[in-house]
C-alpha cells in the first residue's frame, strides 16, 4: 500500500484545513487508518484513527471536538477535517494504514504503511 498525503498549508488561528490521504496498491487489505503529527525535536504523536469502514474512531485529547477523521472507501481516501486550529497544531501530519485491528489504544506499531507527510502551519 502506498499513501500520499496532501492539503497542508498556512492558516490563521481559528481557521480550518482539510487533509487528504490517497491510498493505492492493495487497498482492500487496509483495515485501520490514522493521522499522526510531528514537530522538530519531538516524537511523532497520535492524532486520530479509525478502524474499518464506519467503525470506531479515536482522538487525542488535544484535538477532540475540533478534528474529524473520515474515510471514503470508494475513493480510497482518508480525510482529516481540522477546525478551530491553534498554533500548537503546527506540525508535519502523516497518514498511516494498518491491516489489523487495534489491540489497545492506537499507536505507531499498529500501522504498516505511512505517507510522506504534509506541513500544517497555524499562525497566531
Amino acid at each position: 500500500v502506498q499513501l500520499q498525503a496532501s492539503g497542508g498549508g498556512l492558516v490563521q488561528a481559528g481557521g480550518s484545513l482539510r487533509l487528504s490521504c490517497a491510498a493505492s496498491g492493495r487497498t482492500r487489505s487496509i483495515y485501520t487508518m490514522g493521522w499522526f503529527r510531528q514537530t522538530p525535536g519531538k516524537e511523532r504523536e497520535f492524532v486520530t484513527a479509525l478502524a474499518g469502514s464506519g467503525g470506531d474512531t479515536y482522538y487525542a485529547d488535544s484535538v477532540k471536538g475540533r478534528f474529524t477523521i473520515s474515510r471514503d472507501d470508494a475513493k480510497n481516501t482518508l480525510y482529516l477535517q481540522m477546525n478551530s486550529l491553534k498554533p500548537e497544531d503546527t506540525a508535519v501530519y502523516y497518514c498511516a494504514a494498518g491491516y489489523y485491528g487495534f489491540t489497545d489504544y492506537p499507536s505507531m506499531p499498529d500501522f504498516a504503511a505511512w505517507g510522506q507527510g504534509t506541513l500544517v502551519t497555524v499562525s497566531s
